[in-house]
């Protein structure tokens, strides 16, 4: 297994999260194109695709939300690739990264639909928080925050 760091013109990268968009189309069904605002990739600066015998097999990345924290964005692992360590070893180097540039916690936002995310989330150390920001009346929002310096 194996990271690179890149950004959002990554072919890679905007790959995998054409693959993303296509699973939460069908798991967030009507509530999809609300979600799908705040998801766009063109402004990623902070991106990382994890490859398997040179094979692009997940991603994740993070932009600036304040001062002292970022946001995780666009987590996606391959079906086949599930179950493996591969989510958590992606939000581990987006960590490591987010410290490198002198950020003090991560946040990030997933679904109720989404249970094996907030289980990654939770089994790295994530807490869950008071919906932030464009989620704070969003009933299918689930936010979390891990403190990384």
């Amino acid at each position: 297994m194996t990271f690179k760091r890149t950004g959002a013109d990554n072919t890679d990268f905007q790959h995998l999260v054409a693959l993303l968009d296509e699973d939460l189309a069908i798991r967030d069904g009507n509530e999809h194109s609300f979600y799908d605002q705040f998801n766009k990739i063109v402004n990623i600066r902070n991106a990382i695709v994890c490859y398997v015998d040179n094979k692009p097999t997940g991603c994740g990345a993070f932009k600036k939300y304040d001062q002292k924290k970022v946001e995780i964005k666009r987590m996606y692992v391959l079906p086949e690739y599930r179950g493996k360590g591969t989510g958590l070893a992606i939000l581990k180097e987006l960590e490591l990264w987010a410290t490198e540039l002198n950020f003090s916690a991560c946040i990030l936002e997933t679904g109720k639909n989404h249970p094996e995310a907030i289980r990654l989330y939770q089994k790295a150390g994530y807490a869950i928080i008071k919906n932030y920001g464009q989620y704070e009346n969003v009933e299918n929002s689930v936010c979390m925050i891990k403190a990384v310096l």
